[in-house]
């Protein structure tokens, strides 16, 4: 999306057509036209400590998957 957002408003869009076509505000669009300006495509990759931190690491693994195999019926128990 962030890609495609450069690419309208480089043909000539205004933010809020761009944000309209994207599903994002025309704020976020000036957002990464402007930090795709300084920073070129890198600018547009995610950036490290973005995002949902997970709730489980491999480590938990086996015993979810034990916890599952003993209730099927109740993964909330798992979790």
């Amino acid at each position: 999306m962030r890609c495609r957002a450069i690419l309208l408003k480089a043909s000539g869009l205004t933010s809020k057509e761009v944000g309209i076509q994207t599903e994002m505000t025309h704020i976020s669009v000036n957002s990464w036209v402007k930090r795709f300006e300084n920073e070129g495509i890198k600018g547009l990759e995610t950036r490290l400590g973005r995002g949902r931190k997970p709730i489980m690491d491999c480590s938990d693994e086996e015993a979810v998957r034990l916890s599952i195999e003993n209730d099927r019926q109740s993964v909330m128990k798992a979790k």
